[in-house]
């Protein structure tokens, strides 16, 4: 039997909203492909739901139907490959590419002035940071691109921040998404935890930088 369709450990689902639960359905069906395609799209610049996917993908790890290696390894792949879709898409099509997507994460082009800003200022800083936060996830890659950013140096902050992200929301997702009561299956992590949890706290306070410029205050 495929390792995705392997019965799960716990017998039950840790999440009963449907659109997890179709979620998780999904990936149980069609396994690591979903997990990069999904991730891809979330990260091209289409309003896709990659983090949730990702979470999902954890969970589904920790029930035993994936690998975490091999999760890990498709969810990096797929930011790193959809960001660079993304960024080619924000170069070719510019400014009205960008503001038509960026409606449905209701960005205008005040809004979008500011983000060209931080990302003149912060450069491949605001790839790193964009991951972080659910709106710049969606449009980073594209406004880098219509910023005219260098290539070598948006695939370098881009695979950085896809790697970080990535990992984190997986590990996420294997270490708390069946029950924090169930602290016996990892209590025993706790270096790796502690590691986790700085990496986030990096992106969280690069992320916060961006949030203040983007709202103006």
């Amino acid at each position: 039997m495929p390792q995705h369709q392997r019965h799960p450990r716990g017998g039950c689902r840790p999440y009963t909203s449907a659109a997890m639960d179709k979620i998780l359905s999904l990936i149980e069906h069609y396994g690591y492909l979903f997990v990069f395609f999904g991730v891809m799209l979330g990260s091209s610049g289409i309003p896709f739901p990659g983090a949730t996917i990702l979470l999902a993908t954890g969970i589904l790890v920790q029930q035993g139907h994936l690998d975490l290696r091999e999760a890990i390894v498709f969810g990096i792949l797929g930011a790193v490959i959809g960001n660079q879709i993304g960024y080619w898409a924000g170069r070719r099509g510019g400014r009205p590419f960008v503001l038509r997507w960026g409606r449905y994460v209701k960005i205008t082009p005040e809004r979008l002035e500011r983000v060209e800003r931080f990302f003149v200022r912060y450069g491949g800083k605001a790839v790193f940071a964009s991951r972080f936060v659910s709106v710049f996830r969606v449009l980073g890659a594209p406004v880098a691109g219509m910023s005219r950013m260098r290539g070598g140096t948006f695939l370098l902050y881009s695979a950085l921040g896809g790697t970080v992200w990535a990992t984190a929301v997986v590990l996420l997702g294997y270490f708390f998404g069946q029950s924090w009561a169930e602290a016996q299956h990892w209590s025993g992590r706790a270096p790796l935890l502690l590691a986790l949890l700085l990496v986030v706290a990096l992106g969280l306070f690069l992320a916060y930088r961006w949030v203040a410029l983007y709202r103006g205050s």
